[in-house]
């Protein structure tokens, strides 16, 4: 397995290193180098934080700064970062109001921020929102509920706006849990993903199928499908998507996202597609993001990702954002 990386141990500490050293104007490491924090935190503001395992950037570091994440923890590859980690970034950001979680619905990611949220309590007035968007998880029927996937992005871009117009924590937690039935993903793959501590890909596909339903942890998905050209593809995560979501806002903001290894040209073509498809359904795509954003490491693949927002929510996704990844306004 040929990576750019001098040891798979070091993979993850010497990459976040040279994010941190690259994007100064943004972020600094916390202390002991526990998880990455905006550079200038704003007294009285809740505190937004997010976090998971390395592997799917640029998030979440990607996302700290003004308009959005207040620090991010970062585990091992695929990995949930550890309570320590998340106590150190509570600690370190609340500067008065407390502060919101942002956690992806995985299970060790859920049992480590919980734990560091009980860890914490007693110093902090502390909320949890569960982002919880991906289609596959919820088809499977096996209990766990839906996974946090590309449609995180939107609930910490929209948390860290309403947190600079310093809402309050409890406002802030009823806006994400709102948003929970309004935004869905379906993920697509074309390749697995090669893991550097392992050596191996999570799965492999002949040439001519295709993987849908994927997670960003290499996760396969439900099925394995003859490879279609990308109107068929796009036209099933679409309608999935659609079969699922509630439209209790009328006005669509439409992500087509990378997973590691699709080039903007092939994400640009499948949002032409999606944009299409998506009006044949009478949906109205006010605001759009196309990019890579939310990876599996190097997959091949997309997804698909669509949220009904109202109009104040989308003054927030519009406000000004100033981080690594996501910039407008500023």
């Amino acid at each position: 397995m040929k990576k750019f990386m001098n040891t798979a141990q070091t993979m993850v500490a010497e990459s976040v290193e040279g994010f941190v050293r690259a994007h100064e104007e943004f972020v600094v490491f916390g202390a002991e180098r526990k998880f990455i924090r905006r550079h200038h935190l704003v007294p009285g503001k809740v505190a937004i934080i997010s976090g998971g395992g390395a592997g799917h950037e640029p998030m979440h570091i990607g996302f700290v700064g003004h308009g959005m994440l207040d620090a991010a923890c970062v585990g091992h590859i695929f990995t949930s970062p550890t309570p320590d980690q998340i106590v150190s970034a509570i600690e370190e950001t609340d500067t008065g109001a407390g502060c919101l979680l942002v956690v992806k619905n995985y299970d060790g990611d859920v049992m480590n921020f919980e734990m560091a949220a009980e860890m914490a309590s007693g110093r902090h007035r502390i909320e949890m929102v569960l982002a919880c968007d991906d289609i596959e998880t919820a088809r499977a029927g096996d209990g766990r509920g839906r996974r946090g996937v590309a449609g995180t992005l939107i609930t910490e871009r929209l948390l860290g706006a309403a947190a600079e117009r310093c809402v309050p924590i409890a406002e802030l937690k009823a806006i994400g849990d709102s948003l929970s039935s309004r935004i869905r993903s379906m993920g697509v793959a074309l390749t697995g993903v090669a893991v550097p501590h392992t050596q191996r890909t999570t799965f492999t596909l002949g040439p001519d199928e295709i993987e849908m339903g994927v997670g960003i942890h290499g996760e396969p998905g439900h099925s394995r499908e003859p490879f279609s050209n990308v109107d068929t593809i796009v036209r099933r995560l679409s309608e999935t998507i659609l079969s699922d979501i509630s439209r209790s806002a009328d006005k669509g903001l439409l992500l087509v996202n990378g997973l590691g290894g699709t080039p903007p040209a092939e994400l640009y073509l499948a949002y032409n597609s999606a944009l299409g498809i998506l009006s044949e359904h009478g949906v109205r795509i006010e605001r759009s993001l196309v990019g890579t954003y939310a990876t599996s490491l190097d997959m091949q693949g997309l997804s698909i990702t669509l949220a009904f927002l109202t109009d104040e929510e989308l003054s927030l996704w519009d406000s000004p954002v100033a981080t690594a990844a996501l910039r407008w306004g500023c």
